[in-house]
């Protein structure tokens, strides 16, 4: 028994401290309190690259956390933004999806909370000529937003994000550099949209990628999705570990390290 006992409490131990690296940082859209997450890269370069990362419809969530952690360990100053604020969070799915569906309708209150989190990642540390955004899911489709809205960002990565906008937007200049990482199976991203995206970016003169991954679904980063694909949103361990071969590559090209 003790043999057992020994190695899960020192596996709680490191586990401890990895979390205690994320420093909370409480920040403001006017009255609206938001509480988002920093942690600064192991070793610090001269460049200072930073990742600001957007969560999924649930909110910030430990995948997010875990990925600013990695991040870190791989040279990055990482924040995770808090998109809904304070009061605001998803209580289950029916909550975030309307909690979502409001930012995706407003797109310019979207791309507002984005840009007050890409400014505590500068006040955290990062280099504000050196910062790429990744989002999940609806975290994803937020990527697509800072792109459309001109931010000043080196590059903007969609895993497993929606791709679609109204119509009735015009598509303009995308200046900064885009990489959709997309479940070849997704249901919650029709073909149209797949179409249309692809023309915005033709037409915006985009320099951008888009990479599909075979049997994957929504959802193929998340490991708390279970593996079912019928249900439409599922983990996919390939294509999990593919994506994020293809991100890091990216950060590679976009990125002065």
């Amino acid at each position: 028994m003790k043999k057992i006992i020994l190695p899960l409490l020192l596996a709680v131990i490191v586990h401890t401290e990895a979390l205690a690296q994320l420093k909370p940082v409480a920040y403001k859209d006017k009255d609206q309190k938001l509480n988002g997450f920093a942690i600064a890269p192991k070793k610090t370069t001269k460049s200072k690259p930073g990742i600001l990362i957007l969560p999924a419809w649930k909110g910030i969530d430990d995948h997010s956390k875990e990925v600013a952690q990695e991040l870190s360990g791989l040279g990055y100053y990482a924040f995770v933004a808090d998109i809904y604020g304070e009061g605001n969070y998803p209580k289950d799915l029916k909550e975030a999806g309307e909690q979502s569906g409001k930012y995706k309708k407003d797109y310019q209150l979207y791309t507002k909370r984005i840009d007050l989190a890409r400014q505590e990642l500068i006040k955290a540390g990062a280099n504000a000529d050196n910062i790429v955004i990744i989002g999940y899911c609806f975290g994803g489709t937020g990527v697509l937003e800072a792109a459309r809205s001109g931010m000043d960002v080196r590059g903007v990565v969609s895993f497993h994000g929606g791709l679609g906008k109204e119509a009735d937007r015009k598509n303009g200049p995308i200046k900064t550099g885009v990489l959709v990482l997309h479940g070849a199976d997704d249901p919650y991203v029709p073909q149209k949209d797949v179409l249309a995206f692809q023309q915005e970016m033709r037409d915006g003169k985009a320099d951008w990628e888009m990479i599909y991954y075979a049997n994957a679904v929504h959802a193929f980063t998340e490991k708390s999705a279970g593996n079912d694909n019928s249900k439409g949103a599922a983990y996919n361990e390939k294509a999990d570990k593919r994506s994020w071969k293809h991100f890091l590559m990216f950060l590679d090209e976009t990125l002065k390290k």
